[in-house]
Formats: C-alpha cells, sequence, structure tokens
C-alpha cells in the first residue's frame, strides 16, 4: 500500500524551530516528487515547498524562503521541512504529497491526516 505519513509537528515559540518528516511506505520517495503543503483554519491549502525526484533539487514558496529547507534522506524513505524563524502565520496542519513536479500544481495521491504546526507564545 503506497502512503505517505507525515509527523514532527507541535507547539513552538515565535522564532523557534520545527522539523517535520513524510515517510514513504510501499514505494520509493527518491522516485517520486513530492511536496509540502499547509492548511490554517478557515482557509484554502496552500503549497509550501517541493523536492524534484532524481536529483531533488527544491523550490519555495516565497513566504518561506530563506526560513524552512526541504530534504530527503533514501536510506530512511523519508523527506523533510526543517522550520526556521517560525511565526504565529506559519500555524497550519502540514501536509505531505506526490506532484507531477514541482513546476506544476497537479498532485496524486490521497490526502494524509497531516501534522499539526502551532507557533505562538
Amino acid at each position: 500500500q503506497v502512503q505517505l505519513v507525515e509527523s514532527g509537528g507541535g507547539l513552538v515559540q515565535p522564532g523557534g524551530s520545527l522539523r517535520l518528516s513524510c515517510a514513504g511506505f510501499g514505494f520509493t520517495l527518491n522516485s517520486r516528487t513530492i511536496g509540502w503543503f499547509r492548511q490554517a483554519p478557515g482557509k484554502e491549502r496552500e503549497a509550501v515547498s517541493c523536492i524534484s525526484s532524481g536529483d531533488g533539487s527544491t523550490t519555495y514558496a516565497d513566504f518561506v524562503k530563506g526560513r524552512f529547507t526541504t530534504s530527503r534522506d533514501n536510506v530512511k524513505n523519508t523527506v523533510y521541512l526543517q522550520m526556521n524563524s517560525l511565526k504565529p502565520e506559519d500555524t497550519a496542519i502540514y501536509f505531505c504529497m506526490t506532484k507531477i513536479n514541482c513546476h506544476s500544481s497537479l498532485i496524486y495521491g490521497s490526502w494524509g491526516q497531516g501534522t499539526q504546526v502551532t507557533v505562538s507564545s
């Protein structure tokens, strides 16, 4: 069964850091393009970052550039989202999902439960 499972969320103070994980089951993650997304209460889901299959090139939404970093560990079959300098507006449920490529909005597969990130003092 092909599945992505997110973890690593929590409560953090403004300016703090968190590292989210997206573990792949039933397939090899480096053969797929993986995107990170988030959905804040009352808002639509938005793309945060993306890491391409193969060469692992990355793209980021403007609102996280310089603060968030996406990486992949092929041994652990896991994609990470390192989030630094967190702001209250980063509060959301974060999801990972397979994408056609990092320059397209097209996704495929099923959404997981995500992991909650709350930035608050």
